[in-house]
């Protein structure tokens, strides 16, 4: 028998502080949906001595696309709005992402987990009257991701040897 996986036994943290030491806040409060776009990159042909076609994958482009109801005070609101007010770029808008997967079994505290370069892109800030201000922005994925392991209690991201 399997058992269903609950959104939220797979967890997002942020590195709220890209140019010190890292500190890693939980993306939750404010955000109702979040999904992994992996987008593949794919190679199509069709060879001269058959009839269909072949498709190869060749890379990924993942992006995390996110709307936030704006909360002050919140740890990664406060921060992508800081992002938005100075329109980070290049740099300026880097940090990285653990992705947790609470799902599959721990070792001791620590769940097995990606660490992630990314660079963060603000499309949307404000919304309809009588709502909730929201602000929707895009996790980009830069490279490939670190695997190891999280500990979502004490924020430490162990590579795996």
């Amino acid at each position: 028998m399997s058992d269903t996986v609950k959104r939220s036994k797979f967890q997002t943290f942020l590195n709220i502080e890209p140019d010190g030491t890292a500190d890693y806040a939980l993306i939750g409060d404010g955000v109702t949906t979040g999904t992994v776009n992996y987008n593949p990159q794919t190679s199509e042909e069709t060879y001269i001595h058959q009839d269909s076609g072949t498709t190869e994958v060749e890379s990924y482009r993942p992006q995390f696309p996110v709307e936030m109801s704006c909360k002050k005070g919140d740890e990664v609101f406060d921060f992508i709005d800081g992002l938005r007010k100075i329109r980070a770029v290049l740099d300026a808008a880097k940090t990285d992402i653990v992705m947790v997967y609470l799902y599959e079994d721990p070792v001791g505290s620590e769940y097995p987990a990606e660490k992630q370069n990314v660079s963060i892109a603000i499309d949307t800030f404000g919304g309809d009257g009588g709502v909730s201000n929201k602000l929707n922005y895009t996790i980009n994925f830069i490279g490939d991701a670190v695997v190891g392991t999280f500990n979502p209690t004490t924020s430490a991201f162990t590579p795996s040897p």
